[in-house]
């Protein structure tokens, strides 16, 4: 019996001194669930620069996905923030979890300046507000290991015939949001919600929309 197309759903290790990150409270959530004949498999990236890119090497290895989705916090946003583009830049303005602090280093040697996402990020931004959900078109995934894996799993998908990769940015928690002062906040059932409409978005579009969703800034 042959294996269900998996999507690779990765979420990080909490930093900067949080207690827990909701990239991981949410993504967690979904692991083992089916998308459309697509199976979810859930895992855990360390914020690390080198770490990530080691192990999520292994896990494309391992799982051989279709679909490529990572999520990360963005402490500060209040939407479900849809990437539209990573760039092959580290500019870390903290260190990792494991000391490294890149400054205007590129994420691969030789690779391309920036990779577009390949999922259709329109259509699963009108799926999002359909239903009531906050989101937007993002176009800057920022320089710390957020950016460092969306440009990863893009650079690996452009060598894998098929395979399509993309990037979300969540906001904090209200468990984290009680801490930073006028720190806007999304509930996990929420966030949940929102990554399981933009992966049955994903399943089931190849073409994206085209409408107007771009910022003056």
């Amino acid at each position: 019996m042959s294996k269900p197309p998996r999507i690779l759903l990765t979420g990080f290790t909490p930093f900067d001194n949080q207690e827990i990150n909701p990239s991981w409270e949410a993504v967690h959530a979904l692991d083992g669930k089916h998308v459309g004949d697509h199976l979810v498999v859930s895992r855990l990236l360390p914020t690390a620069f080198a770490d990530s890119q080691h192990e999520l090497e292994s896990m494309v290895r391992e799982f051989e996905p279709s679909i490529l989705l990572g999520v990360g916090q963005a402490g500060g946003r209040s939407r479900l923030s849809i990437e539209r583009v990573a760039i092959n830049v580290q500019d870390a303005r903290i260190a990792d979890n494991a000391g490294a602090q890149p400054i205007d280093e590129a994420v691969v040697a030789d690779g391309p300046a920036a990779y577009f996402s390949t999922l259709p990020i329109k259509a699963m931004l009108k799926a999002l507000l359909d239903e009531g959900l906050p989101a937007e078109v993002s176009n800057t995934a920022g320089t710390f290991v957020c950016n460092h894996v969306a440009y990863l799993m893009l650079h690996i998908a452009a060598s894998h015939r098929g395979m399509r990769a993309g990037f979300i940015h969540i906001p904090y928690l209200p468990a984290q949001a009680v801490h930073v002062s006028n720190a806007p906040s999304m509930s996990k059932n929420d966030v949940v919600k929102g990554l399981s409409i933009a992966l049955e978005v994903a399943v089931t579009r190849s073409m994206d929309e085209r409408f107007a969703a771009g910022t003056l800034d």
